[in-house]
């Protein structure tokens, strides 16, 4: 049965985020609110969580999952960051974007594009996020809840309740979530390319510098 935490979207509760923490740390799949839209998450190099996430989303192999980390000193140990991405990073993160970056040696083989050894990571702007990352000291592995054959993300908690309460370790309710994904910025190739628009405004990554 999984747990179910109602955590305060603007001032998260320490006692239940350092709980929510320890669960990722023991090995488990959590679902958590971003700034986008509600994930699944588990530890980095968990390749148990890793499966059961998988199976819960029904995604094959070659589906690239995203690093979220707490803030640039963190995104920096797995991605190869230079000056210009680093600009662009600074200033529209935290935020709902998703950046594929030129991976680290720290990036597990698992994680990254199998032929450009790339991975996707983002800093996500929300406070119960923001504060369950900081926790954890490292990155949650994730994807976005969304259901098999469905094209929006879940966004209910209870509705996420009912539906996974025997298949995820915990729940946080952080509200209603968001019905889309981020929007995924390549930086890999130097200049920006849009791959796909979400919720956040692809327009900085656009227009002449």
């Amino acid at each position: 049965m999984s747990q179910f935490f109602q955590i305060h979207p603007e001032n998260p509760q320490p006692r239940l985020i350092k709980q929510a923490a320890e669960i990722v740390r023991s090995g488990g799949v959590i679902i958590y609110p971003t700034d986008s839209s509600y994930a699944l998450g588990c530890r980095l190099g968990d390749k148990a969580a890793l499966e059961r996430i998988r199976r819960l989303r029904q995604l094959d192999d070659k589906h690239n999952f995203t690093l979220a980390c707490c803030g640039l000193s963190q995104l920096s140990l797995f991605a190869k960051v230079d000056t210009a991405a680093f600009r662009l990073l600074k200033t529209w993160t935290p935020g709902p974007y998703t950046f594929i970056l030129n991976a680290t040696r720290e990036v597990p083989r698992i994680m990254m594009h199998p032929k450009r050894r790339t991975v996707g990571l983002r800093i996500p702007a929300h406070p119960i996020a923001q504060a369950l990352l900081a926790e954890l000291g490292e990155p949650l592995l994730s994807s976005s809840l969304i259901l098999p054959g469905e094209k929006l993300p879940m966004s209910d908690p209870e509705e996420m309740r009912r539906h996974f309460e025997r298949q995820v370790d915990l729940i946080v309710d952080g509200g209603g979530g968001g019905l889309e994904a981020s929007t995924v910025i390549n930086l890999a190739d130097g200049e920006p390319r849009i791959l796909r628009i979400g919720c956040g405004d692809p327009a900085p990554f656009t227009e002449p510098a």
